[in-house]
Formats: structure tokens, C-alpha cells, sequence
């Protein structure tokens, strides 16, 4: 799982822009693109970006983590 990508397809599934995502988040454009381009970003940071987008990114962690235990 690559979570700036994850992130990434889910703004542009909601028709977000990285503009809207920076100003909902308090930062810049820059640092949005950033984290996006990241395959790990802080748990803190990502329980922002999952509350602000609506989805359970670390569900989704945890799903790949059980899945790579029991294979």
C-alpha cells in the first residue's frame, strides 16, 4: 500500500483539490503534494487526512498487515 498515492486517489475521487486539502489541513499546496508523494507519512497526520477525506486509512493498513500475517 503506497498511502500518498491512496491519498491521492481519494481527493481526485472526491473532486477535491490539493489547494481545498492545504487549507482544511493548515498548510501549503507544497506540503500537501509532499505527503502525497510519500508511501509512509506520520499516524498523526494521517488521522487528520481520514477524518477530512471520510476514509479509514488505517483499516486499510491494518487489512494489508493481517493479510501479509496470515500469507
Amino acid at each position: 500500500m503506497n498511502i500518498g498515492q491512496d491519498i491521492r486517489d481519494e481527493l481526485a475521487r472526491q473532486e477535491r483539490t490539493v489547494s481545498w486539502m492545504a487549507k482544511k489541513l493548515g498548510c501549503n499546496r507544497a506540503a500537501v503534494y509532499r505527503m502525497m508523494g510519500k508511501s509512509s507519512i506520520d499516524t498523526a497526520m494521517l488521522r487528520r487526512v481520514s477524518l477530512l477525506l471520510g476514509r479509514n486509512f488505517f483499516r486499510e493498513l491494518s487489512a494489508e498487515v493481517d493479510k501479509r500475517l496470515d500469507g
